[in-house]
């Protein structure tokens, strides 16, 4: 079958549930937009994911399952998302067991199969049809709105930028201490933004 190869745009508060985030992958040639509403650990857990600084100091669930296929002596090759049905996405996760090349397919929540890509630095991809039916084409003023949205955590931005760079540190690991990795996120945003300014 031909896939069609998804990268992630960024995760936003969803403006449809309450309390629910909504990930935005993105078919790179198209530009169609894919989205798919997760909670809140798993918006969390690939956020976490993404950003290889922050290390929460207990491993969370995507992280425990990491070391478990690792240990195993299985890599994670791909995640399928190959189906929507009344808004619901089901994925595959492909796994290769590296000692004898088996192939090992599990059935999983899409945001839990992307939780666990970000972490294999593994590829996402879904089918034409998938595309037909759930994605959209956003405009460029919808992207930015998107963007925005993305930033608008506890923290808020001009807060952020006045405090020293001791102070974000330490604001820093008492959010990773607490487990506020929404928060954690921000805050390693700005230090990232000042040490790009020094270089």
């Amino acid at each position: 079958m031909d896939y069609k190869q998804l990268i992630i745009r960024g995760i936003s508060y969803s403006q449809t549930q309450s309390g629910a985030y909504a990930l935005l992958l993105e078919h790179e040639e198209t530009h169609i937009k894919l989205p798919v509403v997760i909670g809140n650990f798993e918006a969390q857990s690939i956020s976490l994911g993404l950003e290889k600084d922050i290390h929460p100091p207990r491993p969370l669930t995507h992280d425990l399952f990491t070391k478990f296929i690792v240990s195993a002596n299985y890599e994670l090759v791909s995640v399928i998302i190959y189906q929507i049905v009344d808004g619901v996405f089901f994925s595959n996760i492909n796994f290769k067991n590296k000692a004898n090349d088996e192939e090992l397919i599990l059935d999983a929540r899409t945001s839990d199969a992307v939780a666990m890509a970000v972490r294999f630095d593994a590829p996402i991809f879904t089918t034409q049809q998938v595309l037909s039916e759930a994605g959209i084409l956003l405009e460029l003023e919808d992207v930015a709105k998107e963007e925005q949205s993305f930033s608008e955590t506890v923290q808020s931005e001009d807060t952020l930028k006045s405090l020293s760079m001791e102070e974000l540190q330490k604001l820093l690991e008492e959010a990773v201490k607490e487990e506020d990795y929404d928060t954690a996120l921000e805050i390693q945003e700005e230090i990232k933004r000042r040490k790009k300014k020094i270089d």
